[in-house]
């Protein structure tokens, strides 16, 4: 990292009062929890891991150095399910991150789309492809998500992050109840269960890997030199 990219000494500072402040909270919650599963404790513990990843990257990033601390995963941070052992309805809540990797690629398709529909008939904004919002708000009107990440590369972009969130519920909601802000009030106690993909994950199972190949190239010297050593032994 560049010296200009570095965070200030302030701000690694600032990012250790805050999980001091964090722990102070932590604390207080658990000291006046309600029960095993008191959504005041699971707070409290979420924004204590929020602030030592926090403080953790800037002390990396400023000084090469890191904490003890183990960051939980995604899959420990949500709470036990408490939701209807039977429910009713289901919600799928899905966020993918894309990045416009080829920006002149993105346009191109959206202009395909585009020439196709005037085409075939008047009344088609031709100036939409123009723009790459115009052009993302053009092919996501046109095709699937699922077709879009299976096919993001010939749009021009590169997946990001991806998570997938089953949540249960004692009855299906109203039309149009939640359109207006659909992912705002989520309940982790009701999540069934939730799947992600992330590059972090990626670099761990890279790093698993190295280690595995590096063990078995120790284990194949060891068992080169055992041969070698049959044969003299044999001649004495």
């Amino acid at each position: 990292m560049s010296d200009a990219a570095q965070p200030t000494a302030a701000e690694v500072r600032a990012a250790a009062e805050a999980v001091k402040t964090a722990l102070d909270r932590h604390l207080a919650a658990v000291e006046r929890r309600s029960g095993e599963d008191d959504p005041a404790v699971y707070e409290a513990f979420n924004q204590l891991a929020a602030a030592a990843e926090v403080y953790d990257e800037l002390l990396y990033d400023r000084y090469d150095e890191v904490t003890p601390f183990e960051i939980p995963g995604t899959e420990d941070s949500l709470p036990p399910y408490a939701g209807p052992e039977e429910p009713n309805a289901i919600s799928v809540l899905i966020r993918r991150d894309y990045s416009v990797a080829e920006p002149q690629r993105l346009l191109a398709q959206a202009q395909r789309v585009e020439a196709a529909e005037y085409a075939a008939g008047p009344g088609v904004d031709q100036d939409a492809a123009g723009t790459i919002h115009g052009a993302v708000g053009i092919l996501f009107g046109e095709f699937e998500p699922d077709e879009i990440a299976s096919r993001h590369k010939e749009f021009g972009l590169e997946e990001g992050d991806s998570t997938l969130w089953v949540t249960a519920a004692d009855e299906p909601a109203e039309p149009g109840e939640w359109l207006e802000t659909p992912f705002e009030a989520v309940d982790p106690q009701r999540v069934v269960c939730r799947f992600d993909v992330s590059a972090v994950f990626d670099d761990e199972d890279e790093e698993d890997v190295e280690d595995s190949a590096g063990a078995d190239e120790l284990d194949e010297l060891d068992l080169d030199e055992d041969e070698d050593l049959e044969p003299l032994d044999a001649e004495r």
